[in-house]
């Protein structure tokens, strides 16, 4: 347990931060998987309507930290492959 009055408030600081920062993970995650559900059910032009909603989600994730920048960009790479491979 804290004892000092700074080490009190870094413990709030930080269970404060976690809460924002679940709440983004789960926004980026609940994009990403209505992309894949699209992509699954073969309807590209879902999917990319999906990805358009998701990107930015994800970008911002990265830039907020909770994700890193190269998996952000990496995850929308390949999305946006998947995407692509569909027939349409």
């Amino acid at each position: 347990m804290a004892n000092t009055k700074s080490a009190k408030k870094a413990t709030r600081v930080a269970s404060r931060r976690t809460e924002i920062n679940k709440s983004r993970l789960s926004r980026i995650r609940t994009h990403v998987r209505k992309v894949e559900e699209a992509i699954a059910a073969g309807n590209q032009a879902e999917a990319q309507a999906a990805l358009q909603a998701a990107q930015p989600e994800l970008m911002r994730g990265a830039s907020k930290g909770v994700l890193h920048k190269n998996a952000a960009s990496r995850k929308v790479s390949r999305l946006s492959a998947r995407i692509k491979a569909i027939k349409a």
